[in-house]
């Protein structure tokens, strides 16, 4: 300890209670920010950045990655929220809000003499209590496609206009639905997401197939065939440089055109023994089609011999697409021509073209058994287009908690209220010994800011709404808040419902970082973090 301090312990003690301060304002600072976006009836917030784009959101985990934060405990509490959205996909603006509310109804205690640490204290006692009583609280479900179109249109209200959210709901389920092969976990990553600037938002829709963006590169190739052979290549039918530096010289036009002839004929070789496969599998029947879709390059030639043999051929298709091709239509991607056979084949009831201006798309769809899906997302703008793409993603998250998670946890409060009412029940008091349980009563009445907030973004009054749930519950209910007329309802009746996994991840990593920074009673300037250099070096 310096001489200043031991000189002046009362400037000690100030500086640290100021420190506290700077931490409690930041809480509530980025709360008062966030709070309004919470629920269905939230407000949207604009970012704007130096270059002048204007993005208009109301997903947290959008704003706070996004937007400037200069406060360094604002800062660490958007980057812990943000990584509860990267873990469970839903939940930042609440984190955000309990992170505020926690600092926030500690600091009513610390104004009256009590020390930091006995809050934090009853705030890890509390947590346990919270994760113990969600536990029971639960309702185990079943995956049901009701049921999951309840949880989906739960997540997408938060983020889009009911009407807007209704509309994207049975698509996000079904997505998740076709790709689900129990007991394996649903993976996200077989639903492609793709963007088309057109019409309107309501148009977004689920493809049970491919569509890629790009087309046929041949005027003369048919634009839709139906009853469709899919042979997906990774062979090159075009000229090649060699990878390694050569030359070929010649002295005279004869031995150049024969050089020239020598490599036709080795591209026309790869050609003709696809024809021959397209003529064994289709025959002469006109109902049945031939595609190709290949990963590397068709050079002009080839494409006149493709279509002069009726074959509809997409060259330089993604890598991505072309995994997800043989998930669709079944089939195996081949690297050679030489060992063609039908079995390598896949299928697919329809594959057409769609042009939007100068940009090309084919879809692949009616297909038998698809593993992968695509969603495809239509708006008149890039700004809706983005908005929906965010929304779309939490939704899908949604979904796949409910299960993997095996249960739900009713919604619009409902939670939080029992918690609180139970963490404020004489039975549990008594278990908590000593000083704590004002951090525990803190902790209860720091659970209420979700229900608060959802009464207030609805424009209703907080204290009748928080009242009349908590007399609700107290009749032994489950009651959460109806956002439209301000009274309590059944969330289980009416079909909202909230994910476990990110209340509980919400509960520990709120209760995680206020504690810490109640207990954080000095700032100071670092040096660079990372290695420093060692004397001598």
């Amino acid at each position: 300890m310096s001489a200043a301090q031991l000189l002046n312990p009362k400037a000690e003690s100030r500086r640290r209670g100021e420190a506290l301060r700077v931490n409690i304002s930041a809480g509530e600072g980025l709360q008062d920010v966030l709070k309004t976006n919470l629920g269905p009836s939230g407000t949207l917030k604009m970012l704007v950045d130096g270059a002048g784009a204007i993005k208009l959101t109301k997903d947290g985990s959008v704003l706070l990655k996004e937007m400037q934060i200069q406060n360094p405990t604002a800062v660490m509490i958007a980057r812990a929220a943000t990584a509860q959205d990267d873990i469970t996909g839903d939940g930042t603006t609440s984190v955000v809000l309990m992170v505020g509310e926690l600092l926030k109804q500690a600091d009513r205690y610390i104004s009256e003499g009590l020390h930091p640490r006995i809050i934090t204290d009853g705030y890890e006692i509390a947590k346990a209590e919270a994760l113990k009583f969600l536990e029971t609280y639960k309702l185990k479900k079943e995956v049901d496609r009701e049921l999951l179109l309840c949880v989906a249109r739960t997540s997408l209200s938060t983020k889009l206009n009911s009407t807007l959210a209704d509309q994207l709901t049975p698509s996000i389920v079904d997505a998740v639905l076709a790709i689900y092969n129990p007991p394996a976990k649903p993976d996200l990553h077989m639903i492609e997401i793709m963007k088309m600037q057109h019409r309107t938002a309501s148009e977004t829709q689920l493809i049970r197939g491919l569509a890629l963006d790009h087309g046929a590169r041949h005027p003369d190739m048919p634009k839709r065939v139906e009853n469709a052979y899919i042979l997906t290549l990774n062979v090159s039918l075009e000229y090649e440089k060699s990878e390694i530096n050569s030359g070929f010289f010649y002295s005279s036009a004869e031995q150049r055109d024969k050089l020239v002839e020598s490599e036709r004929k080795f591209v026309d070789e790869k050609l003709r023994k696809i024809v021959e496969l397209k003529k064994e599998v289709c025959g002469n029947d006109p109902k049945k089609n031939f595609v190709i879709i290949n990963q590397k390059g068709i050079d002009p030639l080839s494409l006149d011999v493709l279509v002069k043999n009726g074959i509809l051929a997409l060259r330089r298709a993604k890598r991505r697409n072309m995994e997800r091709l043989q998930l669709i239509c079944g089939g195996i991607a081949q690297n050679s021509v030489d060992d063609l056979t039908p079995d390598v084949l896949g299928w697919a009831g329809l594959v057409y073209e769609h042009q939007l201006g100068e940009e090309k798309y084919t879809f692949v769809e009616d297909v038998k058994e698809p593993k992968s899906v695509t969603l495809l997302i239509k708006g008149p703008n890039a700004h809706t287009i983005t908005q929906i793409t965010d929304a779309v993603r939490d939704g899908l998250r949604s979904v796949y908690n409910m299960i993997v998670d095996g249960s739900v946890v009713p919604g619009a409060g409902a939670f939080q209220v029992a918690c609180a009412a139970h963490l404020s029940s004489e039975a549990f008091r008594k278990t908590v010994k000593g000083k704590a349980k004002w951090g525990v009563q803190a902790f209860a009445d720091a659970l209420l800011v979700i229900p608060k907030t959802l009464a207030s973004n609805s424009g209703h009054d907080i204290q009748d709404s928080l009242a009349a749930l908590q007399d609700e519950h107290a009749d032994g209910n489950i009651v959460g808040l109806n956002l439209t007329t301000g009274e309590p309802m059944d969330p289980t009746q009416e079909g909202v419902y909230d994910s476990f996994r990110v209340l509980r991840n919400c509960i520990a990593s709120s209760t995680g970082i206020a504690s810490n920074l109640l207990l954080c009673d000095e700032l100071l300037k670092a040096r660079q973090m990372g290695r420093q250099g060692e004397p001598g070096e």
